[in-house]
């Protein structure tokens, strides 16, 4: 497990900084968009590489997950052994950056494609989770909810041998791991008796829920400005925020590192390393009082 604090931040590029900086100085009031790219330093590895391509297999699908017990089976007991990298993860210096910065009134909200729930735990108190929180489940017969180790607690105590297995870790807390699943046991939702467990996340394939999606809109309407962080936006459900500001005729700054879905879009793109350069960017603007009113 990589651990947030002992990861270096090595020096961003000066021009880099300065661009940024001249950026947020023009535009004071910025809605953060992030992706699975601000998370890699706290040891979750991310979908997609520097050119945007698949590094693995996608992931889990709607349908299929919900079409298919086999599908489940796969999906849990992969998650048994994979979750704990997510669990364990802790925000590294990029999430507590941003946190700093909408304390100073910089940032006016995070919109993030991740579900690990860092950006609050870094001190973000605006957040829209765009695909849901990964650390929580949903019933899809009765809409019961409950928090995830609860029920990671009841499929350890139904199947122990899973519980005891090693592999590497993948996106949101799957597992690299390839097993004969079917007698891996998956329990129904006790309050109606036959439901299905999900976790409180959108699957690809699964739409954003619409009050998500009109809160992350209104977030970017009271915004001067956007920055995407750490997302190659290949993904509709975040494209569609960089489209809406350009339409809008609201600036777009980017920080990541690779190839983006909207790079003809930004009026600022900055290749480098997101710890480093939004740290340093914290730093920079941390003299300056409060940029918006008590």
């Amino acid at each position: 497990m990589t651990s947030a604090t002992a990861t270096p931040l090595t020096t961003p590029d000066p021009a880099s900084l300065e661009a940024l900086v001249a950026f947020i100085e023009r535009h004071p009031r910025l809605a953060v968009l992030s992706g699975a790219g601000i998370s890699t330093a706290s040891g979750i590895p991310d979908y997609r590489d520097a050119a945007g391509e698949w590094k693995r297999s996608p992931p889990m699908q709607h349908r299929q997950f919900m079409g298919s017990h086999a599908a489940r089976q796969r999906y849990w007991a992969r998650a048994l052994v994979g979750f704990r990298t997510l669990g364990e993860a802790r925000p590294n210096a990029a999430h507590r950056a941003l946190a700093r910065l909408e304390a100073q009134g910089v940032v006016n909200g995070v919109i993030t494609q991740n579900v690990d729930g860092l950006h609050q735990r870094a001190g973000s108190r605006r957040v829209i989770d765009l695909h849901g929180r990964a650390d929580r489940v949903r019933c899809m017969g009765c809409g019961a909810r409950r928090m995830r180790h609860a029920l990671h607690a009841e499929l350890e105590a139904l199947n122990p041998r899973w519980a005891r297995q090693e592999a590497g870790a993948a996106p949101d807390g799957d597992a690299d791991l390839e097993a004969d699943f079917s007698a891996f046991r998956v329990p129904a939702c006790t309050r109606c008796g036959d439901g299905i467990w999900k976790p409180d996340v959108v699957f690809f394939g699964d739409s954003v829920p619409s009050g998500v999606v009109t809160r992350a809109f209104a977030l970017l309407e009271a915004s001067d400005a956007l920055l995407v962080v750490g997302s190659s936006l290949m993904v509709y459900s975040g494209f569609r925020f960089a489209r809406a500001a350009a339409r809008d005729g609201k600036p777009i700054a980017c920080l990541n590192l690779g190839r983006t879905r909207a790079d003809d879009l930004f009026a600022l793109k900055v290749a480098a390393p997101l710890e480093a350069s939004l740290d340093a960017l914290a730093e920079r603007l941390a003299p300056g009082l409060s940029r918006r009113p008590a």
